[in-house]
């Protein structure tokens, strides 16, 4: 089973548009200066993925989905292993006495396989629904968020940033622990994330 990994909110947010432009000759400079024209601000994607408690909790809630979901389907595994090598040593003893009551077990063996395959499918696109589902959250917390932030800041533009997409960007436009500490100040866990949280508590109170 593939690990379902929670995705990282990639794709720039536009608020509003403004006519307005200006021109810097030095690129060095630039970075340097205060911004004029257009009023435009970035947040780091990776910080913000990094800080923002929704994403912490629910990375925790996936992995530990994942984790039950692999466990499930190991002992399938060992079972259908169990029973295969228990009908190989019967088949070499001479247990079986009609060729009907053979091709009766081989065939019981062939459904269990294809019911473990069907679960494998199964339990992996519930995950990777919830992992969708998850990252539209995600998504429209942060769009809420800065529609509320912005009536005050009036940014033309807010951008993200991630890895390389932006190649050079002025640190004064960087808004990203404004609203990180907005996000968490609006966010609060689900039952079901709290469930998690104490679990991971418990377990590593165990090691």
């Amino acid at each position: 089973m593939k690990k379902i990994l929670f995705l990282a909110l990639s794709a720039a947010v536009a608020l509003t548009a403004c006519n307005q432009s200006s021109e810097v000759k030095d690129t060095e400079a630039a970075a340097e200066v205060e911004p004029t024209g257009l009023k435009i601000a970035y947040v780091e994607v990776d910080s913000l993925m990094s800080q923002y408690q929704f994403c912490k909790d629910y990375n925790l809630l996936l992995n530990k989905k994942g984790e039950n979901a692999a466990n499930t389907l190991q002992q399938k595994q060992r079972a259908l292993q169990q029973h295969a090598n228990a009908l190989q040593k019967k088949y070499e003893s001479n247990g079986f006495t009609t060729r009907d009551e053979l091709e009766r077990a081989q065939n019981q063996l062939a459904k269990e396989q294809q019911d473990l395959a069907e679960l494998d499918q199964r339990l992996t696109n519930e995950l990777a629904m919830e992992n969708a589902k998850l990252n539209e959250e995600l998504r429209d917390s942060i769009q809420a968020f800065l529609k509320v932030y912005n009536k005050t800041k009036k940014f033309d533009y807010i951008f993200s940033r991630q890895g390389d997409n932006i190649l050079l960007a002025n640190k004064k436009l960087d808004i990203t622990a404004e609203v990180v500490a907005g996000l968490n100040k609006r966010y609060k866990a689900k039952p079901e994330v709290k469930g998690a949280a104490a679990d991971k508590k418990e377990e590593g109170a165990e090691e």
